[in-house]
């Protein structure tokens, strides 16, 4: 295995502690459920120390874990792995090795949608943005079976989104600003469907051709630039516990 020094790997723990605090920021938490996970440059994973809040979540609290679920370190001895989080995260991160972080999601607009039969509309600019690049995956329950992983993996295919029906969502990326992005906007396009439904109006949609278009101006090299740009702001907005997560 090729060496990373240990500076190197605990800004890894860093970056994921503050995606877990961003999530907090912007109310996608469920108590302590619900999961993200990053993909280390040792080529395993980290995920969080199961029974923290995501408002208190610290470098220290990032457990590093391989694709078979064995602990490679960890900072603290009373660490936890919450055991749908790796089965759902090992699936993703072993399948689809570009996707270096994955985020898994309970808010209510998310399982609203996902158990709406017709699944993402395409009201919103948000929601156009994955125009036929949304997948979905049916409940099996709680995902404590190792057997599901196949399962999902297969559902998910190349898209970078998924909505998992009544249960929640889940978003990737190439980096941790790409999940993030991912997950602000497949969320706020869920909470724009769940609005727009309850006005009791007839609803219009744009046509084929200008959804796929909308959807074809989300990609390119231009994009990436916005995307770390939106990471660079939200992060601006939990600078105040900068010295609390990276701990």
């Amino acid at each position: 295995m090729q060496y990373h020094s240990s500076v190197d790997l605990w800004a890894e723990r860093c970056q994921l502690a503050a995606m877990y605090r961003l999530l907090a920021h912007y109310r996608m938490t469920d108590l302590i459920d619900t999961h993200v996970s990053l993909k280390s440059a040792t080529g395993h994973f980290y995920i969080n120390n199961y029974g923290v809040p995501f408002e208190k979540m610290t470098a220290s609290d990032m457990l590093l874990i391989d694709v078979d679920g064995n602990v490679i370190h960890k900072a603290k001895e009373d660490i936890e792995v919450n055991k749908a989080g790796f089965v759902i995260h090992s699936a993703i991160h072993e399948a689809r090795k570009e996707l270096t972080c994955v985020i898994h999601t309970h808010t209510t607009a998310g399982i609203a949608v996902s158990c709406q039969e017709k699944g993402l509309l395409p009201l919103s600019q948000h929601a156009l943005k994955y125009y036929n690049r949304t997948s979905y995956h049916q409940y099996e329950g709680i995902a404590f079976c190792e057997t599901e992983r196949e399962r999902l993996v297969a559902d998910l295919g190349q898209n970078d989104v998924m909505i998992l029906r009544n249960h929640g969502l889940i978003a990737a990326g190439r980096n941790i600003a790409e999940a993030f992005m991912n997950i602000i906007a497949l969320e706020r396009a869920c909470q724009i469907q769940v609005q727009a439904l309850g006005q009791g109006e007839r609803l219009i949609s744009p046509s084929k051709e200008v959804c796929e278009k909308t959807a074809a101006q989300f990609t390119g090299p231009a994009q990436d630039r916005i995307v770390q740009l939106g990471f660079n702001a939200a992060l601006s907005l939990i600078a105040d516990q900068k010295s609390e997560y990276e701990i």
